[in-house]
């Protein structure tokens, strides 16, 4: 079973990969793809926050 150091490594992990993927999604007009994204991005967001992870610095999309 991880423990919340690994749930939090995994979480941002995936954090800045879905945020790539809305940058180019937005970048190409992909509204449907984009919107998708951003709710796996607030998924994401919302455990990180209750990890306890300061996303000042690796949350670009600021959503």
């Amino acid at each position: 079973m991880p423990n919340s150091a690994e749930i939090a490594k995994n979480a941002i992990d995936d954090f800045k990969k879905i945020q790539d993927y809305m940058i180019v999604a937005k970048e190409e007009g992909a509204t449907k793809t984009y919107a998708k994204l951003k709710d796996e991005y607030l998924s994401i967001k919302a455990i990180l926050t209750v990890l306890g992870v300061n996303l000042t610095d690796i949350d670009k999309m600021k959503e």
